[in-house]
């Protein structure tokens, strides 16, 4: 797709003119044209979330960005994303409508499966998407002093740290965190070969403990619970498939 321009003046673009890429959740024109049958809002573009683009949106249609962001990873047709604009615009400030909480699997990089750009969302990233009490100390943040929205807890297939809890390795501080993986391999309820090496049991232990990552949050982040009950915030599972690219929300 084209750059799209606007006739905003910036003194840091060479032309005076900033890069009209980015709506909230990156939606392209064509994007949000479609998109106003989904109620998705027609925003302002910029080349970074502004607070009134953030503060307008409601955590389903949040979500429901984040879909349309990896419908275009997955054909291809993804932002063109001028990341040196994005970084101008939001220098003084950010203003993240999600935080999302992933593994650090090299091969599921949120940022880009979602199509999100720099000023989109808040990213924390833990072997396994456990949340521990530094993770839930940086989702307090983003929620709750940050502003963002929703916190989108991300799988993804053939994880190396759920097949390390199936098998019970012992590293050093990997230990420990592989043991916070455990619950969900008890959780899980499989007629197969319950080993690390089928595919299908490991990824089925991935989505409960996607789930139990949820509920740790819930239980032991009362400012998250209270900001969910309040209606301000959304918690929701997902699982990205490495094979494809498709992410799979679990609501």
């Amino acid at each position: 797709m084209s750059k799209l321009t606007d006739c905003c003046s910036n003194n840091d673009h060479p032309n005076g003119r900033r890069a009209v890429l980015k709506a909230a959740l990156g939606i392209t024109v064509a994007g949000v044209i479609g998109g106003v049958g989904l109620g998705l809002p027609q925003i302002t573009y910029a080349a970074a979330m502004t607070r009134e683009e953030r503060d307008k949106l409601t955590p389903d249609q949040i979500i429901e960005g984040l879909k349309e962001g990896n419908k275009r990873f997955i054909s291809g047709k993804m932002q063109q994303h001028d990341y040196l604009a994005q970084k101008r615009a939001s220098a003084e400030g950010q203003f993240p409508t999600a935080v999302i909480l992933s593994c650090i699997d090299s091969r599921a990089p949120a940022e880009i499966v979602l199509d999100t750009g720099i000023g989109e969302t808040f990213n924390a990233r833990i072997a396994g998407n456990i949340a521990n009490d530094d993770l839930l100390g940086s989702l307090e943040f983003a929620c709750a002093a940050a502003g963002a929205k929703v916190i989108l807890v991300m799988g993804h297939t053939a994880c190396g740290a759920i097949k390390g809890a199936i098998d019970n390795v012992e590293l050093g501080n990997l230990t420990g965190l592989l043991h916070k993986i455990k619950p969900a391999i008890d959780a899980t309820q499989f007629e197969g070969e319950k080993s690390s090496k089928n595919g299908k049991y490991v990824d089925a232990v991935a989505i409960n403990n996607v789930q139990n990552t949820i509920d740790d949050i819930r239980k032991n982040s009362k400012v998250i619970s209270e900001l969910e009950k309040e209606g301000k915030v959304k918690i929701v599972g997902s699982m990205y498939n490495l094979n494809g690219g498709k992410v799979d929300f679990l609501i």
